[in-house]
């Protein structure tokens, strides 16, 4: 089985590891890695603060450049929703409507092509500490992907895998919104770290870099001690990867 990897721009500028793990991951389940050469971002800031027929060009370049790809496969389910949900919400050219819905069917977040396409049940790892795990708005809502993260958390040997009170409430990034309206965005936060630290968990896991920053940012700010890692992340180093 052969993959393309698409690197979202929140993990390649801000965390580089994560993508690396999710490819260290992928092998260790013996699948085939390609990277797309000149793969830019999908588009999703720009959309979600309003210029829709503005990324319509970027949205169109992403599709040439992974169409007739087996999958494709990014570390994130907001930007996997971006390709998957909201680009058919785009005026795209005509001629690449059959290509869009081709890659619809093809791109999948990682946590869904480890369960439900490479059929992974366990990758043999270990992790002995406490983790709870935080569901994505775009990841649960737009994509349905609800138990692939925990059914892959709970496969990890010796984790002590709990769940926090309101694990699928916003966390209170959502790109832009997190910028227009910050005292909202600081109060949906507050009471999503305040539910991970009721959970006793040491560590909150999540599939998505921008929650992981925005939940990482208030934690480290208020000195809680729970710390957050992308569930790449926790594979690789369950697996010493």
């Amino acid at each position: 089985m052969k993959v393309a990897i698409f690197i979202p721009c929140l993990t390649e500028h801000m965390y580089p590891e994560t993508g690396l793990s999710m490819v260290k991951v992928l092998r260790h389940a013996g699948i085939e890695i390609e990277y797309v050469h000149g793969q830019t971002c999908c588009g999703q800031p720009a959309f979600n603060a309003g210029y829709r027929d503005e990324i319509i060009p970027i949205a169109e370049r992403f599709i040439r450049l992974f169409r007739g790809k087996d999958y494709v496969i990014a570390p994130s389910g907001s930007c996997t929703a971006m390709v998957r949900v909201f680009y058919r919400e785009l005026d795209i050219d005509a001629a690449l409507r059959d290509d869009l819905d081709d890659l619809c069917g093809r791109i999948f977040e990682f946590c869904e092509f480890m369960v439900d396409v490479a059929k992974v049940d366990s990758l043999g790892g270990r992790f002995p500490h406490k983790a709870t795990y935080h569901d994505s708005c775009h990841l649960s809502r737009e994509l349905g992907v609800v138990a692939q993260p925990r059914k892959l958390i709970s496969s990890i040997a010796d984790i002590d895998f709990v769940e926090m009170k309101d694990s699928d409430a916003c966390c209170g990034f959502g790109g832009m919104f997190s910028a227009k309206f910050g005292q909202l965005s600081t109060e949906m936060v507050a009471r999503k770290c305040e539910n991970i630290v009721e959970s006793g968990a040491e560590y909150v896991i999540g599939a998505d870099a921008g929650c992981l920053m925005n939940i990482g940012g208030y934690l480290r700010k208020n000195h809680l001690s729970p710390q957050t890692m992308h569930i790449a992340d926790l594979l690789a180093k369950s697996l010493d990867l």
